[in-house]
């Protein structure tokens, strides 16, 4: 009988102690486990919100989006050919005796000049593909008045500055009829458009400033 209780008392004490190993490699597993998650927990919460290539990027398209959005509002601005390009006044070139002319086909836009300072900026419409304005570098020539004609174009324009040619590239107004009238749907492309047949076009009052403003030998830089 005591040989039996032996037995019996050693068989339960090895299940206890089992038992209570078993217990123990739950806990530590447990115990583990719940370590790398509060350590993944902590690293995230100390990481940025952009930390990989796929969220950089996404970053990177949201500003280029909202770029580009705020492109088209500046684009979709209306342009009235009527008014001066600019809410402020034109220089003074008395005060800027080394003024010149920068003409960007690209951007189709006038810049008048000092150095490497934008005076002013005027809205323009250069030629188009078919009859290009030439590019370089020129000079104002001494051919300049209040208006022409010309049939075989069936176009005219006002206040006119040759600044090529003598009379064949000018800046002038944006296109007229042959009585002097506007061409609605021509000057409407102004700043727009590159559409004339090698001119350089400009809003009504700008022109009207370069032509009595603009002094003969005036540098003109077109690109």
């Amino acid at each position: 009988m005591k040989r039996f209780e032996m037995i019996l008392g050693t068989a339960l004490l090895l299940a206890f102690l089992t038992l209570g190993q078993g217990f123990y490699n739950y806990h530590v597993k447990l115990m583990k486990q719940q370590k790398v998650e509060l350590q993944k927990s902590a690293n995230a919460k100390d990481l940025p919100k952009s930390t990989n290539a796929k969220d950089s990027q996404l970053a990177n398209d949201e500003t280029k989006n909202s770029e580009d959005k705020s492109d088209s509002n500046t684009k979709a601005t209306a342009i009235n050919w009527k008014k001066p390009s600019e809410d402020k006044p034109y220089p003074d070139l008395a005060k800027h005796p080394n003024a010149f002319i920068k003409v960007s086909i690209a951007k189709q836009r006038v810049y008048i000049m000092d150095g490497k300072n934008t005076l002013y900026t005027m809205y323009a419409s250069t030629g188009s593909k078919d009859s290009p304005t030439p590019t370089g570098t020129y000079h104002i020539q001494a051919e300049r008045g209040p208006f022409f004609y010309n049939a075989s174009s069936k176009e005219g324009a006002k206040d006119f500055v040759s600044f090529k040619d003598h009379g064949i590239y000018l800046f002038h107004t944006v296109p007229t009829d042959k009585n002097g009238n506007f061409v609605k749907k021509e000057a409407d492309q102004l700043g727009k458009k590159a559409n004339s047949h090698g001119c350089v076009r400009l809003a009504v009052p700008d022109a009207q400033w370069v032509f009595k403003n603009v002094p003969e030998g005036m540098k003109v830089e077109i690109h």
